[in-house]
């Protein structure tokens, strides 16, 4: 399938799992979100206007004001996400129900349902819009950070919905956005995370060699120093899948027990054996 269509598709299917989040679980259960679909929510419990029809004025707005900031492959892809998830708000609007005193439940499902959708939009490359948006206006005219000034918007809307929605569905609604996040995390990194290992040995050799033999990874070697010693060391540096890391040490303690071994998290991992990611 051509890439273009895959991605067209990915920003479907994120759109409206993220509108189900929303609708299905957030609104009927009197929660909130951050950002812009946040105020969307406030609007919606204020006035009953549709949701989908609120986010996609607000959005189109802040895609007005700030879309000189964004690359034309990035602005594609943010306004068709846009537009899509507008339309799946409108198009799902009263789908869902209350779970009566259940929140917790709701604000956790309302978390992965958003979290997963947000991911599958990113994965394609696109963006929700506003919140984005306004950290990147925020960080080109005051110099902000991104990520902080996001992190501040999100709050800020969270604790302005107190007054509509309670201190108690705020705080619910706090569970769902950092359920979310972690969710977005899971989808962009998958369940398969790496592990980076630093191994220091004098039987270096050895060990990249049953490393090469028996895992089938590729080993790199950094030529170091002891500061203390001055005598010369070989480092190995090796990713792995997190299932391998038991395998690994027992090659290493197997070749040299007085090795030493650092295990890294590795966020993501592109080539060499691991996934390929496409323009």
């Amino acid at each position: 399938m051509n890439l273009f269509i895959q991605k067209i598709a990915m920003l479907l299917a994120g759109s409206f799992i993220y509108a189900l989040g929303i609708n299905y679980f957030a609104i009927p259960n009197k929660l909130s979100e951050g950002g812009i679909i946040g105020i969307t929510i406030i609007v919606y419990y204020l006035l009953e206007w549709s949701p989908g029809i609120v986010n996609l004025i607000l959005n189109g707005l802040l895609f007005a004001l700030g879309y000189k900031l964004l690359d034309k492959k990035t602005i594609l892809f943010t306004l068709l996400a846009t537009v899509f998830s507008s339309f799946f708000l409108y198009l799902t609007e009263g789908w869902g129900e209350s779970l009566g005193g259940d929140t917790l439940l709701a604000a956790l499902f309302a978390g992965v349902f958003v979290g997963g959708g947000l991911g599958l939009v990113f994965r394609a490359g696109g963006a929700m819009g506003g919140t984005a948006i306004l950290a990147r206006l925020g960080h080109y005219y005051f110099g902000w950070s991104l990520s902080r000034t996001i992190l501040i918007i999100d709050l800020i809307m969270i604790a302005g919905s107190v007054y509509v929605i309670g201190q108690e569905k705020a705080m619910y609604t706090l569970v769902a956005v950092f359920v979310g996040a972690k969710v977005i995390d899971l989808v962009l990194e998958g369940l398969d995370s790496q592990k980076a290992v630093t191994i220091i040995s004098s039987s270096a050799d050895k060990i990249s060699t049953q490393i090469t033999l028996s895992l089938a990874r590729g080993v790199t070697v950094f030529n170091a120093k002891r500061a203390y010693t001055g005598s010369d060391k070989e480092v190995l540096y090796v990713v792995i899948n997190r299932q391998e890391l038991a395998k690994l040490k027992q090659l290493v303690r197997a070749v040299d027990a007085n090795a030493f071994v650092v295990v890294h998290e590795v966020r993501d991992v592109i080539g060499g054996g691991f996934s390929v990611e496409k323009a």
